[in-house]
């Protein structure tokens, strides 16, 4: 009986802070971006302590909660964008998966989320994801061109200005795809790393991920990046739109890849040759911000990911 009230106290504190964390993400601004990604945090916590069931039964609380009092819709997204995230989270770490498989597990169900939220959203509203913001960039440049005009811009740098806007939008539209895998990737790294945090300091024992200097992605992206190319270049040659949208957002999630991966070489490298923290910190940022070096960054740990520098190279020194 005490474990069970225990359980319904503990479910309804957590239900609060999840309709705090909405109504904060709904009417604050800045610190609501960051509210709605942490939103899966207390479910998270709640299916570790009691289970999968309480955890369901605060996401339901919540989810009527929030569209009581602010709208019916924004309740019924943001469970659904959010709340599968942090349960296959919340199994995971229950369950004493390995984090490996606990974050991909995540990952997986953020951004099968993210695609019914969007599904939905555009089922109600006939409205595509995104376009109200694609319109408001538009708009807004069209706002500022009197501007250019004023502070003597010529009608032919206002036009080229135009174009790489134009450019721009578009390509960002044809990497919708990879937008909604980065903000599966984003919300679902934050809660596992705060949700392991918060589990240990309650007294959990959760796997964790090893330092990142060790990290190792898998050698599939390589293969991914490769096939890629090849499906841009015969999308853009041969009119098949649908390929060379496909093979754009493969590229760049391998590229992303390899990017990360590159960073994990590069950290290792840096304690292993035991560079000043300050020299290792200059110099990486000054690599992210050069367009270049990023590239090559990361065909480095495209390449990594099958050769191994460190093992090959540093380990066995």
């Amino acid at each position: 009986m005490a474990t069970r009230v225990t359980s319904m106290t503990e479910s309804g504190l957590l239900a609060a802070i999840t309709v705090v964390m909405a109504l904060i993400g709904v009417y604050v601004p800045l610190l609501g971006t960051v509210a709605v990604l942490m939103w899966p945090l207390p479910i998270l916590v709640l299916i570790v302590r009691h289970g999968l069931k309480w955890g369901l039964m605060a996401v339901f609380v919540a989810g009527v909660l929030t569209a009581a009092l602010v709208e019916p819709a924004v309740s019924l997204r943001l469970a659904l964008a959010f709340a599968p995230g942090g349960i296959a989270l919340g199994l995971g770490f229950r369950r004493e998966w390995s984090s490996v498989r606990t974050l991909t597990t995540g990952i997986v169900a953020s951004m099968a989320a993210k695609l019914a939220a969007f599904a939905l959203l555009f089922a109600l509203t006939g409205v595509e994801p995104f376009s109200t913001q694609f319109d408001v960039m538009e708009n807004s440049f069209d706002q500022t061109i009197e501007m250019y005009r004023s502070m003597g811009m010529s009608e032919d740098q206002i036009a080229e200005a135009k174009d790489n806007l134009t450019q721009n939008l578009s390509l960002m539209r044809l990497l919708l795809p990879l937008v909604i895998v980065i903000m599966g990737l984003m919300d679902t790294a934050l809660n596992f790393f705060l949700g392991g945090k918060v589990l240990r300091r309650l007294g959990h024992d959760v796997n964790t991920l090893p330092p990142f200097a060790e990290w190792r992605l898998p050698p599939v992206f390589v293969y991914v990046f490769c096939f890629s190319l090849i499906g841009l270049y015969w999308g853009s040659t041969r009119s098949l739109d649908l390929l060379y949208q496909a093979s754009l957002n493969l590229v760049m999630l391998s590229t992303f890849a390899g990017l990360l991966q590159g960073v994990s070489v590069y950290t290792y490298a840096s304690q292993h040759f035991r560079w000043p923290k300050f020299f290792s910190m200059a110099l990486i940022t000054f690599v992210l911000l050069n367009g270049f070096l990023v590239r090559l960054l990361a065909l480095i740990g495209l390449f990594d990911m099958v050769l191994d520098y460190r093992t090959r190279y540093w380990k066995n020194k």
